[in-house]
C-alpha cells in the first residue's frame, strides 16, 4: 500500500500544490500572509451581523427556547429536531481542529490568538444564522418525507437573480455543480479519509505503536473495516439515523472533554490568572514573534474559520432537515453551533495548554521565529495532558476517536446530498455513493495520501466564495423572515408550547 499512496503523492501533488495556491492565496500585509478566503469568511460575518442588529447577542435566550423545543407542534414537516439537527452540524465541526488546530493557533499566534478566536467565533455566529436559515427556506420535501436542502437549493435562487437568460442559467448551474462537486471531494478525503487515517493513527499510538497490537496491514484493514461497518450502520438509517446518534454522542463527548480539559486547569488553578492576563495582554501586544496584535489576530481568525466552517455551506444540509414551518428558528438554533464549537470547546483547549505546558508552545514559538515548523497542534495538546499524569493523554486520545467518528458521521449525509445533486436522487444513486464511502473510510485507514487531503481541503474552502456571494444575494428574504417571525412573537400570533417537546422524539411529551 506504500506504494500505491508514494505514488498517488507524486503524481498528484502538483495538481494539489496548485489548487492550494489558488484558494489559500495570501498576500503580505506588514510581513505577514493573510489567506483572502479567511477575510472574505471574516467580513461577511461583520457584515451580516451589522445588518440583523446582532442576534448574536439579543436573541440567544430565544435561540436556546426553540432547541428545547418551546415553539415546536410536532407535526411540521421535516425529518429531526431542532436539537437533533444541532448536534448532526456540531458534529460535522467539533473535530479535530479544535485539539489540533488550536495548538497551532498557540504555537503561530502565542496566547492572544486565543482572544482573536473567541472574537472570529463570536462573528461567525451571526453567518450560520443567516445560512441555516436559508437552508430551511429553499428545502425541498420529498414524497417520502425526506428533505433536501442547504446550499444545494438556495444558491439556485440565490443565482436565479443574476437573470433568466441562457448566459445567467449557464452560471447558476456551473456555479452550484461546483459548490456541490467541492463538498462532495472534500466529504471523501476530508471528512472521511483523514478522520478515519487520524482515528487509526491515535489507536495505533495507544496500542504500542508500529511494533504493537496493529504492527501488520492485516490487522490495520481488520481495523478499517471495523470502523466502516460503524459508520455504515448509521449511514444506512439516513439523517434520522444520524440524528438519533449524534443527539447522543455530541452532548457527550462535548462535555467529556470540556471536563478533562477542566481536570488540568484545576489543577494548576494558580496558573489561571496568568493564562488570562496573557490572552489579552498577547491579543494587543504591539511585539512578538509572529507580529504582535496583527499576528495574533490573523492565526486566531484563521483557526476559528477552519473550525466552525461558518459560511462554508456545509452545516447548512444537516440543519435544513429540522422539523419546523419557520425556517428563521432552526437560523436561531444554529448560532449555538459556533458558540459550542469555537467559543467553548476551542477556549477550553487553549486554556489547558497555556495554562499546563507553556513551554511545548514557547518552544514552538521560538523555533517559527528561527524559520523552522512548529510542533504538531495535537502534540501541544497532548503534552499539556501528559503534565497531569502520564496516563492522561489516554483521555485525548479517546476524545479524538469520538471527535473523528462523529465527523465521520455527519460528512456522510453532507456528501451524499451534494452526490445526488451532481448524479441525481435514487436508491440505487444512493447505494452506490454509501458504498463508495465506506470503502474510502477503510482506504483512509491504510493510506495518507497527503496530496489528497490538502487537495480537499482546498475545495471545502473554495466553496465559501460560492456559498456567501448566494447569502449575500438573498439577505432581503432573511430580513423578511427574521421580522416576520418576531412579529408574530410580539403580537401573540405566536405562542410558546406550554410544555416543551422532548428534543430526541418529537411528538412526544418532555415528561
Amino acid at each position: 500500500m506504500t506504494g500505491i499512496e508514494d505514488f498517488v503523492n507524486r503524481w498528484f501533488t502538483p495538481v494539489s500544490d496548485w489548487i492550494v495556491g489558488v484558494v489559500f492565496f495570501a498576500p503580505s500585509i506588514g510581513g505577514l500572509t493573510v489567506p483572502l478566503v479567511v477575510v472574505w469568511l471574516i467580513l461577511a460575518g461583520i457584515i451580516f451581523t451589522i445588518a440583523f442588529g446582532a442576534p448574536q447577542v439579543r436573541h440567544i435566550p430565544l435561540a436556546l427556547k426553540i432547541v428545547r423545543g418551546k415553539f415546536t407542534r410536532g407535526d411540521e414537516p421535516g425529518e429531526v429536531t431542532h436539537f437533533q439537527a444541532l448536534t448532526s452540524a456540531v458534529s460535522g465541526t467539533v473535530g479535530l481542529g479544535n485539539i489540533a488546530g488550536v495548538g497551532v493557533a498557540v504555537a503561530l499566534g502565542g496566547p492572544g490568538a486565543t482572544f482573536w478566536m473567541v472574537v472570529a467565533g463570536f462573528i461567525s455566529m451571526c453567518t450560520k444564522f443567516v445560512e441555516c436559515t436559508l437552508g430551511v427556506k429553499y428545502r425541498e420535501i420529498h414524497e417520502d418525507g425526506s428533505v433536501t436542502g442547504g446550499p444545494f437549493r438556495y444558491l439556485r435562487a440565490a443565482f436565479a437573480r443574476f437573470g433568466e437568460g441562457p448566459l445567467a442559467r449557464g452560471i447558476s448551474k456551473v456555479l452550484v455543480g461546483f459548490f456541490a462537486a467541492a463538498i462532495l471531494l472534500f466529504g471523501m478525503g476530508g471528512g472521511n479519509m483523514f478522520q478515519a487515517n487520524q482515528t487509526f493513527a491515535q489507536v495505533r499510538n495507544v496500542t504500542g505503536g508500529a511494533d504493537g497490537l496493529f504492527s501488520s496491514s492485516f490487522a490495520t484493514l481488520l481495523f478499517g473495516l471495523g470502523l466502516a461497518a460503524l459508520v455504515g450502520v448509521v449511514i444506512i438509517g439516513g439523517i434520522k439515523s444520524i440524528g438519533a446518534v449524534t443527539s447522543r454522542l455530541v452532548p457527550a463527548m462535548a462535555i467529556f472533554y470540556v471536563l478533562s480539559c477542566l481536570v488540568v486547569i484545576a489543577l494548576n488553578i494558580g496558573q489561571v490568572p496568568t493564562a488570562i492576563g496573557e490572552i489579552f495582554g498577547g491579543a494587543f501586544s504591539p511585539e512578538g514573534v509572529s507580529g504582535g496584535v496583527l499576528g495574533a489576530l490573523v492565526v486566531g481568525f484563521q483557526r476559528a474559520a477552519f473550525s466552525n466552517e461558518a459560511g462554508i455551506g456545509s452545516a447548512p444540509t444537516a440543519h435544513s432537515a429540522v422539523k419546523t414551518d419557520r425556517p428563521v428558528t432552526e437560523g436561531f438554533v444554529a448560532m449555538l453551533e459556533p458558540f459550542v464549537d469555537t467559543v467553548v470547546i476551542c477556549t477550553m483547549t487553549a486554556l489547558t495548554i497555556i495554562i499546563a505546558n507553556p513551554a511545548s508552545y514557547v518552544a514552538s514559538r521560538e523555533a517559527v521565529a528561527a524559520g523552522e515548523a512548529p510542533t504538531d497542534g495535537v502534540i501541544i495538546t497532548s503534552d499539556a495532558f501528559a503534565e497531569v499524569a502520564s496516563w492522561f493523554p489516554y483521555l485525548l486520545s479517546i476524545a479524538v476517536i469520538l471527535f473523528a467518528y462523529s465527523t465521520l458521521v455527519t460528512w456522510s449525509y453532507y456528501s451524499l446530498k451534494a452526490w445526488t445533486t451532481l448524479f441525481g436522487r435514487s436508491r440505487l444513486s444512493e447505494t452506490i455513493f454509501k458504498i463508495g464511502y465506506l470503502f474510502f473510510t477503510v482506504l483512509g485507514t491504510l493510506l495518507t495520501l497527503q496530496a489528497v487531503l490538502d487537495f480537499a481541503d482546498a475545495m471545502l474552502f473554495a466553496c465559501a466564495f460560492v456559498n456567501i456571494l448566494g447569502l449575500y444575494l438573498l439577505m432581503p428574504v432573511v430580513k423578511r423572515e427574521v421580522a416576520s417571525f418576531l412579529d408574530d412573537l410580539r403580537t401573540g400570533r405566536l405562542k410558546e408550547v406550554e410544555q416543551p417537546q422532548s428534543l430526541l422524539h418529537p411528538g412526544e411529551s418532555s415528561h
